[in-house]
């Protein structure tokens, strides 16, 4: 099923409810003062981060949400009921821009008011003076405020796993956490983010990038925006690329090309799928690897539980923040 990561939403308060004009009638008082109630208050909009990474699929095709206008005033000066506010339930990571405000939802839990309910109008009662004793007037509520959300979600994780197609990243996530990303020996398997749990470390599996992604080629523009939100960068190469320096500078050019902060992220480097080839392909393969990164490498195999043991205790030490 889609990820739906990007949304356009109108939401609107509540009217406020019209004051009235009402007159008491009493048996011994058939023509009373004023007794027009004031109309309640129109609801207030909010919104509310929620761990949900799907919460914008019950929003999508809607093109209007409102929340509850106030009621009108009622005879003997009973001021009339107040709307219900309306809580718009976002995934944690959500950006919204609205009016030219921006929101960031980083927090499951957090909850933001965008728009006050209308006031409600005054009754006649309200007019009463020493000079009007019987007024006939009243004001109407206040009108609803609506406005446009614009809702990028930028999936929030400690560590994004990246790479190439088929670099091993929906295989490792399987393995480290309960996800159950979908795995094949097709190039782009994974078609949406997917978020899993190692001892309490959130990662994220962003689909397969290539040459091109930060201008839209492949699936890669649509998720690269999800790096920004991580932590660190989990950087997959597989043993079977002929030239692993080269699938290693293809995904960095990437990353500079959409958002050079990105590359100032912590970054892992894993040769993956070493079972594959023989020690000295590996070997070699590693070396290179560190040569043209500078960084330490590791290699992996999840056929291989000693060095799956030694990604574990790495990802551990990470000091993430």
């Amino acid at each position: 099923m889609k990820l739906v990561d990007e949304l356009k939403l109108k939401v609107c308060s509540g009217k406020g409810g019209d004051g009235i004009v009402s007159w008491l009638h009493l048996k011994y008082m058939p023509k009373g003062g004023p007794a027009g109630g004031d109309g309640g208050k129109g609801g207030n909009v909010y919104l509310e981060a929620v761990k949900d990474i799907e919460a914008l699929r019950r929003y999508a095709g809607i093109r209007e949400l409102k929340a509850q206008d106030g009621k009108p005033g009622q005879s003997k000066n009973k001021k009339g009921l107040n709307g219900e506010d309306l809580t718009i339930y976002l995934p944690a990571g959500s950006v919204i821009k609205y009016d030219g405000k921006t929101i960031d939802l980083k927090e499951v839990g957090e909850r933001v008011k965008i728009l006050d309910g209308g006031r409600g109008g005054y009754g006649n009662t309200h007019f009463k003076s020493s000079r009007n004793v019987r007024p006939k007037e009243s004001t109407p509520g206040q009108a609803a405020r609506c406005v446009e959300l614009h809702i990028d979600l930028q999936v929030i994780a400690d560590i994004g796993l990246l790479g190439m197609p088929n670099a091993g990243k929906s295989s490792l996530l399987n393995t480290l956490s309960n996800s159950r990303s979908k795995v094949g020996d097709y190039p782009f398997t994974t078609v949406e983010p997917k978020l899993g749990v190692f001892d309490s470390i959130v990662l994220a599996d962003i689909p397969g990038l290539i040459k091109g992604a930060a201008e839209g080629k492949g699936l890669g523009i649509k998720f690269l925006k999800h790096l920004r939100r991580t932590g660190a960068l989990l950087h997959l190469i597989s043993v079977e690329n002929e030239d692993p320096c080269r699938a290693y500078s293809v995904i960095r050019d990437e990353l500079a090309n959409f958002d050079k902060e990105l590359l100032k992220k912590t970054e892992i480097i894993v040769l993956t799928k070493t079972d594959l080839a023989q020690q000295s392909d590996i070997d070699k393969k590693v070396r290179d690897l560190k040569d043209c990164t500078g960084k330490e490498v590791l290699e992996l195999s999840l056929n291989k539980p000693k060095s799956l043991e030694n990604l574990k205790r790495y990802l551990r030490s990470l000091k993430l923040s």
